[in-house]
């Protein structure tokens, strides 16, 4: 199998594992318990938020250990919506993840009472937001605005900084999903500009169900989950502590292995890209080029991550037979697989309803050899003419 869906789950790391063993088998023991199993549990979380926040830039009181990335991203919106309310007004962009839209329009629903205005804000055809309609809307009464750093279907980069610095002009804290870019992008919060930030541990080698929303000492932040009162009472329950172990450590490894990884990553997908290309000149690659920039300079699109759309042809066919071929990858966010509608993403980025519809995204992870990416070049023809889409191929 040559899995390329890192962006949907990566494999999980063995250290990762190793790490979480003897909290799953020895210091077992509740946390907030008094007794000596208890402060020997304690004693592996307290190094596991330091550890965290050593990535993370942040201290280790500021990290609220979640459930994963969605309720990171809830939290964020829903306890700053919650604790400080002022001008009930939310901006977010039209691309982010669905735990971040869906929660602002559960705020525009009334979630909490009088409802919320909400703002999305478009982007180009590359999936980047507008800047200028995003300072637009920000005023120094929106209660949040939230803003990903890369995006998960199409692999577009934010330019984050120049958001940040937008709404540090009038004072709106800054939510920033990063879930897709440890590993691969810098996360911590000073460089970023943000205020609060979301990732999950699964997207990394870490464990499912785990992840971790950063948020500035000075943010009022509101419980969701409410109960006993842990971690500052600001998300009560009995603390994962083998789930936090995981975290830490797969969060450290990404961090760790960035400046090798990332531009072995860049290599495999620009050797990925041009190789789709020119075996199926019908196909359409989706987000920004692979030498796109920012305006500082820093690379448009993740290392690890390349898109394309087969026009006229249905994506969920070339998954089909890609899948029959040993190549497993994804039609886009793996939060809407059971979905029949469109992508939000593509729909945002100007293509037509049809188009949006012929998603295909290769991620790419450190397993990833440039054996197996050469295989899927070689590989895609073939799965193309089986789903119909002869006349994307070369004559």
């Amino acid at each position: 199998m040559i899995y390329l869906d890192h962006a949907a789950t990566a494999p999980p790391s063995r250290t990762v594992l190793e790490a979480q063993w003897p909290y799953l088998t020895q210091v077992f023991a509740n946390p907030s318990s008094a007794h000596g199993p208890g402060r020997a549990a304690r004693a592996g979380l307290d190094a596991a938020l330091a550890e965290i926040a050593g990535v993370l830039g942040c201290r280790p009181g500021e990290v609220v250990l979640t459930s994963g990335g969605t309720e990171a991203d809830d939290l964020a919106l829903l306890g700053v919506a919650a604790a400080a309310p002022r001008g009930r007004h939310v901006v977010t962009t039209a691309v982010e993840h669905p735990a971040v839209l869906e929660t602002a329009r559960a705020l525009g629903a009334g979630a909490l009472g009088e409802p919320f205005r909400v703002d999305e804000v478009g982007v180009d055809r590359d999936g980047v937001v507008d800047l200028a309609a995003l300072a637009a809307v920000l005023t120094p009464a929106t209660t949040v605005c939230s803003v990903m750093l890369a995006n998960n279907e199409v692999g577009a980069v934010q330019p984050v900084r120049e958001v940040a610095a937008l709404c540090r002009a009038v004072g709106v804290p800054l939510h920033v999903d990063a879930v897709q870019a440890p590993g691969q992008l810098g996360v911590r919060l000073d460089d970023l500009g943000a205020d609060l930030l979301s990732v999950s541990a699964h997207k990394l080698g870490g464990p499912r169900g785990a992840g971790a929303l950063a948020v500035r000492g000075a943010v009022p932040l509101a419980p969701v989950i409410h109960g006993g009162g842990q971690q500052r009472g600001r998300r009560s329950g009995t603390v994962d502590v083998p789930a936090a172990v995981g975290t830490a450590t797969a969060l450290r490894l990404a961090e760790e292995g960035r400046a090798a990884g990332a531009p072995r990553l860049a290599a495999l997908r620009d050797r990925l890209v041009a190789g789709v290309l020119d075996a199926v000149p019908g196909a359409v690659l989706t987000g920004p080029a692979v030498d796109a920039r920012l305006a500082d300079g820093s690379p448009a699109r993740l290392p690890g991550h390349a898109s394309f759309v087969f026009p006229g042809l249905g994506g969920e066919a070339v998954l089909l037979e890609l899948e029959e071929r040993g190549v497993v990858c994804s039609s886009g966010s793996a939060c809407a697989a059971d979905s029949d509608d469109a992508s939000h993403v593509l729909l945002a980025m100007g293509l037509g309803d049809d188009a949006a519809r012929t998603a295909v995204r290769l991620t790419l992870g450190p397993s990833t050899a440039p054996e197996e990416v050469d295989d899927v070049v070689r590989l895609l023809p073939e799965a193309v003419a089986a789903a119909g889409g002869a006349a994307l191929l070369p004559a």
